[in-house]
């Protein structure tokens, strides 16, 4: 674990991007960014065009770590190079941002009003990799999406457990269990995540923590104890289908959380737009998401 990151990880100013849209969501994510699917064929040419997406905002002159702590990367993006350099390396000595790695396979069926993440049985060998390349930490989504107990309980034991085995590869996990801000009982079911997630933090040794990455609540500050607990390295919010504006209001309204936005941030991006306009569009995204997170 290096240090560095570490000390900047836990107390530097700033917000993770979530570059790590996968192969389910690339599609969406390229039309949004002005890419049509009749403009490409096949996964290979989808992942190219998306990792053309992800290298222009990471090289762009306006983004570094004096506002970008951390950015996730999906892994065909960790094997992938920037400018000649590993995307890792090059996030972390070029850019002074902490690479993080998305390793779920996906979410599983919905049972109980959740969907814990699918088995992940080659888990150990990416994370030997993912260290080899300079990754520092790693993220894994579940969802909850009803109040219920049983299912938000299997959310929760998941991800601790899927956590530990990578806080056994010396890699800091990011613990997402996202409610859905469309459950019909949110702020039940964040109550009940939040005693889970208090829980299992008091059996977690605080030389061994964790980062939380939650949906923003229906109450601010709701998530107040889990900030402060000392196992916790640092609490992320996801904008979760809200817009950049509502995400960035939500998250002002709660302290000590920062960003790691994903859809909010590349919103108003294009393919089409002149390297100029692109990095005003991107500027004007990280400084308000910058700001949000600041309190």
């Amino acid at each position: 674990m290096n240090a560095e990151q570490l000390e900047r990880l836990r107390s530097a100013k700033g917000f993770i991007a979530a570059l790590d849209q996968s192969g389910g969501s690339t599609p969406k994510a390229l039309k949004l960014y002005g890419i049509a699917e009749s403009e490409y064929s096949g996964d290979a040419q989808m992942f190219d065009l998306i990792h053309g997406m992800r290298s222009r905002m990471i090289t762009s002159r306006v983004f570094n770590g004096d506002r970008v702590l951390g950015a996730i990367l999906f892994e065909g993006t960790m094997d992938r190079d920037i400018e000649g350099r590993g995307s890792a390396d090059y996030l972390w000595n070029v850019k002074k941002v902490v690479p993080f790695l998305k390793v779920d396979k996906g979410l599983a069926d919905e049972a109980n009003g959740a969907q814990i993440m699918k088995p992940m049985p080659d888990l150990d060998a990416l994370l030997t990799r993912a260290v080899a390349k300079g990754i520092f930490g790693t993220k894994m989504r579940s969802v909850i999406k009803l109040a219920d107990p049983v299912g938000i309980k299997a959310v929760v034991a998941q991800q601790f457990a899927v956590g530990r085995q990578i806080l056994g590869h010396g890699l800091v996990p990011i613990i997402e269990p996202e409610v859905d801000i469309h459950s019909p009982n949110k702020a039940e079911a964040e109550k009940i995540l939040r005693d889970e997630l208090l829980a299992e933090l008091n059996r977690q040794p605080a030389d061994q923590p964790v980062m939380l990455k939650l949906t923003l609540p229906d109450t601010d500050d709701y998530y107040l104890d889990l900030v402060k607990h000392p196992s916790v390295l640092r609490v992320v919010a996801l904008s979760g289908g809200y817009s950049r504006d509502d995400a960035n209001t939500k998250l002002s309204h709660n302290h000590g959380v920062i960003a790691s936005f994903s859809r909010a941030l590349t919103e108003g991006l294009s393919a089409k737009q002149s390297d100029a306009e692109f990095d005003a569009a991107l500027d004007a995204a990280i400084a308000s998401i910058y700001a949000a997170s600041l309190t």
